[in-house]
């Protein structure tokens, strides 16, 4: 800045008495002297501060070193990323007082609680790993192989409740074991031994080749049996379709009007007598061929001869060890069999004898039937089986399988070609005895089937069930004809009337029997007079007398009230 600096000549009064300093006069231009040339101005100057020295900074000296710990290995990182350590834990641990900087070279402790996060997360990528392992391995998919591989491997071929796919996967978790503990020579040695024994029967076969048939083989004893039933089967086959053509040509013959009178017989049964059958209830009953015996039997073993019709007790069948099932009369001879829980069935002669005893089955009997001609003799069993046994001899003809649950009812077609049995598996199968083979497979029933019955006209068949219904089937077109919503409870027994199978008779556990008409399968007549459960039923040849037996311990023989008068009728 200058201060040096000069006043103008032509200054005015006004900026002279501006620049004079207060309390000094001010003399006017023309009575004053001469002006003296005015002091520039100087403005003070500033001192700066005087700033202290700085002291020099202290010396550090070093402190003593921490002791060295072993280093903490972290565990490896997936190359996919699927395992990464959080950065909240380098965090924390810069944030310690023993814990070094970020970037430093020195070592760092572990929490317990990131030891126990490392310690899961490698445990997690181990069974991660094993399941790769796994996913990788070949494992045979044939029960019998994974079974060998087992056995070989030295665990156990099953365990208790163990499935198929399960038994599959313990395989292969055993597998994936040994792969990581690096026991793959144990494994390999094993798969090894295992295509050796699977290649040994090939050599062998080539060698010494063996047929082997795909059907079981049966016995010269069976195989008569067969032919004997063909020949039979044969010439009643065509005495029924003889009478069946003569029936229908002959213009005297009048198939309508003998179905309508036997239905008009059926509908004026009425109760005729009512007698105690045992002291425990009554499980079966069966006429003799000629209508004059009643066979029934009880829970208490012992199966009764009855006279008919007074219903009279003529002898007494003792020997069964076990409840009786069933009870049947021969069609060609005076005797009759009796089935038992005790696994044995039993036949008898009128006077109460024993004649032979038929034994085999693994578990109790339920129904029996003898074949139209006498000689056979066919059981059902809760062994899942039904057996044909030769009656003069004692012999088991046939072991049949079939049925994926118990059998429990068993018929003959009236010309002995086929069986049928029904069973708890809610099935019902036609078997023909001249071959041996299941020709018809009848599904239709949702609950178990109990009864079965041929009809003599040789096409039809009826069925019972759980399901409370009665189901008529066509063997010519293979399914359900009709399907006879019977009872409010399971049908315990279907019978056909035996000679022309004009109408149809059901028991049931709703405490009655019911006729129906074969022409269209309605509702004839209902037979109530029991107080319990029905369990058995047969219709006497001629259609002119019915017997039921129940759970009440009764036998109740219901008859037509024109029997009299039409004893005389003659009915083809």
């Amino acid at each position: 800045m200058e201060v040096n600096e000069e006043v103008p000549a032509s200054t005015s009064p006004e900026e002279v008495s501006d620049l004079v300093p207060d309390g000094q006069t001010v003399v006017s231009a023309v009575n004053a002297a001469p002006v003296q040339p005015i002091q520039p101005i100087v403005p003070p100057v500033v001192v700066p501060p005087t700033i202290a020295p700085i002291p020099p900074p202290p010396v550090l000296r070093p402190l003593a070193p921490l002791p060295v710990r072993p280093p903490v290995l972290r565990p490896p990182v997936s190359q996919n990323g699927e395992v990464r350590m959080s950065d909240s834990d380098s965090d924390h641990d810069d944030l310690g007082p023993n814990r070094t900087a970020t970037g430093s070279t020195g070592e760092y402790e572990v929490s317990e609680e990131s030891r126990f996060i490392r310690e899961r997360q490698e445990k997690a990528i181990q069974e991660l790993l094993m399941k790769r392992r796994a996913k990788a391995l070949a494992v045979p998919t044939n029960d019998m192989a994974v079974r060998t591989r087992l056995r070989k491997l030295g665990e156990p071929m099953t365990l208790f409740g163990e499935r198929e796919m399960e038994r599959r996967e313990r395989l292969r978790t055993i597998m994936v074991k040994l792969d990581a503990e690096g026991q793959l020579e144990k494994l390999m040695r094993a798969h090894e031994e295992e295509e050796a024994a699977a290649s040994a029967p090939k050599v062998d076969a080539e060698e010494e080749f063996v047929e082997y048939p795909f059907y079981t083989e049966g016995t010269k004893s069976l195989l008569d049996a067969r032919v004997n039933i063909a020949k039979y089967s044969l010439a009643r086959a065509a005495l029924r379709i003889q009478r069946a053509q003569r029936k229908r040509d002959d213009p005297d013959e009048d198939v309508d009007a003998e179905m309508d009178w036997a239905l008009k017989q059926s509908e004026n049964l009425v109760l005729d007598c009512s007698e105690i059958g045992d002291d425990r209830p009554l499980c079966g009953c069966s006429f003799s061929r000629d209508g004059k015996l009643l066979a029934t039997c009880s829970l208490s073993g012992v199966g009764k001869l009855w006279s008919m019709p007074q219903v009279k007790k003529v002898s007494t069948l003792k020997g069964h060890t076990e409840r009786a099932t069933d009870v049947t009369f021969s069609p060609v001879h005076d005797h009759l069999a009796t089935a038992s829980a005790d696994r044995t069935a039993k036949l008898w002669n009128t006077e109460g004898s024993l004649l032979r005893t038929f034994e085999g089955h693994l578990d109790r009997l339920a129904r029996i039937s003898f074949h139209p001609s006498g000689k056979y003799l066919g059981t059902a069993s809760f062994d899942k089986t039904w057996r044909l046994w030769d009656v003069d001899t004692g012999e088991e003809l046939l072991l049949q399988e079939g049925h994926s649950r118990s059998v429990y009812g068993i018929a003959f077609h009236h010309d002995g070609s086929l069986a049928a049995s029904c069973g708890l598996d809610s099935l019902a199968r036609v078997w023909d005895l001249r071959t041996g083979r299941s020709i018809l497979a009848l599904e239709g029933h949702v609950k178990p089937v109990l009864g079965i019955s041929f009809s003599p006209n040789g096409y039809l068949l009826a069925t019972g069930g759980e399901d409370n219904t009665c189901r008529v089937w066509d063997l010519r077109k293979k399914k359900s004809l009709y399907t006879i919503p019977a009872h409010s409870n399971l049908i315990s027994e279907v019978k056909f009337e035996p000679q022309e199978g004009y109408f149809l008779v059901t028991a049931s556990y709703d405490m009655t029997a019911k006729i129906w008409s074969a022409r269209d399968f309605k509702p004839v007549k209902t037979l109530a007079g029991h107080e319990a459960k029905v369990t058995s039923l047969d219709v006497v040849g001629d259609g002119r007398y019915i017997a039921t037996v129940s759970h009440d311990r009764t036998i109740k023989l219901w008859s037509s009230s024109s029997n009299e008068k039409e004893h005389a009728m003659d009915v083809d």
